[in-house]
């Protein structure tokens, strides 16, 4: 079966406290190309969770048994459980010539690149580290200790931004929306023009290429304040 022209996957990561959920419930919204991938994991279901909406929730066996077979494009294990991105339905989705949206750390998108080093990737930085400390503590289900590890963790986090193709500032939601949807769209456009076979799209590499994004470059201020909007090409 060959690929619907347009479909690709994209890393999407950033810190606790980003804004990550609002920003991609926003593009789902307005563009319905766009499907966030979900993950499989070996935890119960908490409260409200969905089946197939918030996560997979399968057995340690069914999850092993995804592994030997191939089935996961990138797992981890936190605490006592399985945690990881299934390849089935990305797949589907990518040939049905969706953007698939992968949501996830700087290391799981790390394990994304071994296997795929063209796929693009954004970065969802805060406005200042300050502001997402107050978004932490306005959430008011973390403990003290949580913020600080929580913080801890964004520096580190923060510091990987380099390795993404774009850097996105979420200052303001409408803004930060605006511009990941015109990643999208004109890679979208770019593909088209490429009119790829493909049957399973994951990136595209730049290398001997026509450059076809013309976003302006800018250079991140300061680690403790982010607040300057707009895109960041990331292109080594």
């Amino acid at each position: 079966m060959s690929n619907t022209v347009g479909g690709f996957l994209l890393i999407f990561s950033g810190p606790s406290g980003s804004g990550k959920d609002t920003i991609l419930h926003r593009i789902v919204e307005k563009d319905e190309k766009v499907v966030v991938s979900v993950s499989m994991t070996t935890r119960a279901p908490r409260e409200g969770e969905v089946e197939g909406k918030d996560y997979y929730f399968v057995t340690k066996e069914q999850f092993e048994a995804n592994i030997e077979k191939g089935e996961m494009l990138e797992w981890a294990v936190y605490g006592d459980n399985y945690y990881g991105t299934p390849k089935t339905p990305v797949k589907k989705w990518i040939e049905e010539g969706k953007t698939v949206i992968l949501e996830i750390e700087v290391q799981g998108a790390d394990k994304i690149r071994q296997q795929f080093p063209d796929v693009r990737s954004m970065f969802l930085m805060p406005p200042s580290l300050h502001v997402l400390e107050e978004r932490l503590r306005a959430r008011k289900t973390n403990t003290e200790e949580d913020i600080k590890k929580r913080l801890e963790t964004a520096k580190g986090e923060i510091e990987r931004a380099n390795d993404y193709d774009y850097i996105i500032v979420n200052n303001r939601v409408e803004d930060a929306v605006e511009d990941a949807m015109e990643i999208i769209m004109r890679h979208r456009r770019h593909l088209r023009e490429l009119d790829s076979g493909d049957e399973f799209y994951y990136g595209y590499q730049y290398k001997d290429e026509v450059e076809y994004i013309n976003e302006v470059a800018r250079v991140l201020p300061p680690v403790e304040d982010f607040s300057e909007r707009g895109l960041k090409d990331g292109r080594k």
